[in-house]
């Protein structure tokens, strides 16, 4: 097998269609086929499942994948390492991000960091936490900024940047506003807009929850915190959001947030990068960029 024949394999495992892969690569459909043809005839075994509208991968392309995805990574860090030999530090940087350090903490970083290294070129994936971690596992991204619950990832180095807790949102007016210090049984009737499942907000709501013996009303599910940000402000419900996402609008007086009472676990913004020996000179570049503007704002250790 050569690093051809498992590059096209890498794509036609994510595109699904020779079409999209030969699109992708800039290669005819026939060489497409002719690189997976050999592929499978020097490792004796069927990689995908035939179908008419795409291709599926068997239970050997599955083993594959993973070993294919990081030879073909490695093969592009060396590449990138050489170009930065040759080319002074200029190139990409393949950032991903959850929706809230995307959104409320990474801009100014970003903005900062481009104009301390103009020759760096970065693109940012916004997703899930958890989705995030497995592009980078995957060798998708090449660094992560994303809000954790737990700093403990197998295969990812977690650096936690600053403490991102969550807080009860509330309309102005709310009679809730009134009280000095809200317990849980406060909460018991009141409706809540929560976060999408699979957010890092949503799991640590619910964790919050069961602990402190809060069955949930739930009024209404939603997928972004600027929906629920202004589902709050028109009194449909209160929310539970982390402070960044609602530090502007409390600091301007069209929302009011409070402290969760109960057991609250702390929540992160952290700083995800994969355990390995070799890192290029951009993810270098950023990571100790990181750290040191948010070394003031750490809480926890590395």
């Amino acid at each position: 097998m050569n690093i051809q024949q498992l590059r096209v394999f890498v794509n036609a495992a994510r595109c699904g269609t020779l079409t999209e892969v030969a699109s992708e690569l800039r290669l005819k459909q026939p060489t497409v086929s002719f690189h997976l043809k050999k592929l499978e005839e020097t490792l004796g075994v069927e990689l995908f499942r035939k179908h008419p509208r795409n291709m599926q991968l068997t239970d050997a392309g599955q083993t594959l994948l993973p070993y294919a995805r990081r030879v073909c990574a490695l093969l592009d860090e060396a590449g990138r390492l050489m170009t930065e030999h040759r080319e002074q530090g200029r190139g990409p940087l393949k950032i991903g991000a959850s929706y809230t350090p995307a959104t409320y903490f990474m801009p100014p970083f970003l903005a900062e960091f481009q104009s301390n290294y103009p020759q760096v070129i970065p693109t940012l994936t916004v997703k899930q936490a958890g989705a995030i971690l497995g592009l980078l596992r995957d060798y998708e991204v090449d660094v992560a900024v994303v809000s954790l619950l737990d700093t403990a990832v197998e295969g990812i180095h977690v650096v936690p940047l600053v403490q991102d807790d969550l807080k009860l949102v509330l309309p102005i007016g709310h009679p809730l506003s009134r009280l000095a210090r809200l317990t849980v049984e406060d909460l018991l009737e009141t409706p809540f807009l929560v976060h999408e499942q699979g957010s890092t907000s949503r799991e640590l709501s619910e964790i919050w929850a069961n602990e402190n013996g809060l069955k949930w009303n739930i009024r209404m599910e939603l997928g972004a915190i600027e929906t629920i940000k202004e589902s709050v402000k028109y009194g449909i419900g209160i929310g539970i959001l982390p402070w960044r996402s609602v530090e502007k609008e409390v600091e301007q007086g069209v929302l009011l947030a409070r402290d969760l009472p109960g057991k609250v676990r702390r929540r992160f913004v952290c700083l995800a990068y994969r355990r390995e020996d070799v890192l290029s000179y951009h993810v270098r570049t950023f990571i100790q960029f990181m750290r040191e503007r948010c070394a003031d704002g750490r809480i926890a250790s590395d």
